[in-house]
């Protein structure tokens, strides 16, 4: 007999860039790449064979492990001017190229949890993320 899943799942991890934000999730199992791999006009990821490709994450909360590649993930915060960014980012591991692009797109990011993010969420779960306090809220999709 399988143990049910909690309906409610609190993640507690470090603030990149403040606010508050909610969402749908948007979950990527792999990393992101940034430099020729966004269309942040269009609001996804170009990279062919990604589970993302070509996705939209506009007004969704952004699920991943980490960025893959140089400082192209910036690409993601730009994506800001046009109106296509995502509600949030939550990732596991991040660098400076990454807490750059979250300040550029001027949503709430969290990263460094106590649990991995990627393994908890699903997409399609509604994530609400407190940049400010370092916490991630996950209401599991029915």
């Amino acid at each position: 007999m399988s143990k049910p899943t909690p309906r409610k799942i609190v993640l507690k991890g470090r603030g990149v860039t403040g606010g508050v934000a909610e969402g749908e999730a948007l979950v990527s199992p792999r990393p992101l790449m940034g430099w020729g791999m966004v269309n942040e006009k269009m609001g996804y990821t170009t990279e062919e064979g990604h589970p993302l490709f070509e996705v939209p994450f506009k007004g969704r909360v952004l699920v991943f492990p980490g960025m893959r590649g140089s400082g192209g993930f910036v690409m993601y915060g730009r994506t800001r001017a046009f109106d296509t960014h995502p509600a949030a980012f939550v990732y596991t591991r991040g660098n400076s190229v990454m807490y750059f692009a979250s300040m550029n797109a001027k949503v709430p990011t969290v990263t460094d949890l106590d649990k991995d993010p990627v393994e908890f969420i699903e997409t399609g779960d509604w994530v609400k993320v407190d940049g400010d306090k370092g916490v991630v809220e996950i209401i599991k999709k029915a």
